[in-house]
């Protein structure tokens, strides 16, 4: 099969598309043939020997655990009924930028009718974070929420979700084109955080009001800045730091200021449902409560994939499709 495979840690053009041997499922696994195959964030921090998030893997490597396809074999204890379904885990292996990959029966979706396999990929695991990340922030018709990188998969499940409640929203992306396209989901105000007073720009458009929700997926210098706009008894609650660099408000700070700071990636690693909150993701996008977004690459181009994902300049989830 045709597969991204990772020699050495460096730069994303170290990512080369080579043939190596089909994966053969084990016990309690099936072969997956992907049609889909989801790229995250931290793997790009992965591939430079970052060691930021999840241990880094032995060389050579194939990133990526989210896809979505059909199964083509079944392991000798499986059911072969799972022959033909198409289905979306987060646990493929060796890793999803591959022609095929084999999963864990126990880790399985079976995708619901009329979701296509780049939207379930997308919701496999951005959709899932997004939903744990809501229930966190428990958003209320009153709230004026601040969303950072609200361009990303995340952020546009959250706008989403958000106007449909009836917040007022202030989408915070990167960009004429990323805030556009914020201010197309249902933004109430679209700002471009990368001119020197985008803040400013919030105070105007709010006026007498206050932000008194941050969902924070940069952190850095902008979430600082985000930080900053926060009212009295306003909440920070941050979700990753796709910048690199980390953001932690002080406790003097935050008693100060009156504001609550939670790290929502924190505790939906230590305690959230994930295999009832991937299906609730799934139903969510099936029934047309939440639009995925994603940007294809070819998986030969898992390299451009990763270099437009550094530089900003990718808008949804990256999925990559062989």
């Amino acid at each position: 099969m045709h597969a991204v495979v990772l020699h050495e840690f460096g730069p994303a053009e170290n990512l080369r598309y080579e043939t190596v041997p089909d994966p053969v499922p084990g016990s309690g696994q099936v072969r997956v043939s992907v049609r889909a195959a989801g790229v995250h964030q931290i793997e790009t921090a992965m591939r430079e020997g970052l060691e930021i998030g999840p241990p880094l893997p032995e060389l050579p490597a194939i990133f990526g655990g989210e896809v979505a396809g059909i199964v083509d074999e079944v392991g000798p204890d499986v059911d072969e009924a799972w022959i033909g379904s198409k289905v979306v885990s987060a646990n493929g292996s060796p890793g999803g930028y591959a022609e095929f990959a084999v999963v864990d029966v126990a880790s399985l979706h079976r995708i619901p009718a009329g979701l296509g396999y780049e939207a379930a990929v997308t919701m496999i695991v951005t959709g899932t974070t997004t939903i744990g990340l809501l229930d966190i922030a428990e958003l209320t018709p009153g709230d004026v929420v601040l969303i950072t990188s609200a361009a990303g998969g995340v952020g546009r499940l959250v706008v989403q979700f958000a106007r449909r409640l009836g917040a007022t929203i202030i989408g915070a992306a990167g960009g004429p084109a990323k805030t556009t396209a914020v201010r197309e989901l249902g933004a109430d105000v679209a700002v471009d955080y990368n001119l020197p007073d985008w803040t400013g720009t919030v105070r105007k458009a709010l006026g007498e009001r206050g932000v008194t929700v941050v969902l924070d997926g940069v952190e850095g210098d902008k979430g600082r800045a985000a930080f900053g706009l926060l009212a009295a008894d306003g909440r920070y609650i941050t979700i990753g730091a796709a910048s690199r660099e980390e953001f932690r408000p002080g406790e003097a700070e935050l008693k100060e200021r009156g504001v609550q700071f939670t790290d929502a990636l924190d505790l939906l690693l230590e305690g959230q449902d994930t295999p009832t909150d991937e299906a609730r993701a799934l139903a969510a996008a099936a029934d047309g409560s939440l639009a995925p977004a994603f940007q294809t690459f070819p998986l030969s181009e898992a390299a451009r994939a990763h270099a437009a994902m550094k530089a900003r300049e990718t808008t949804g989830k990256v999925v990559l499709v062989p």
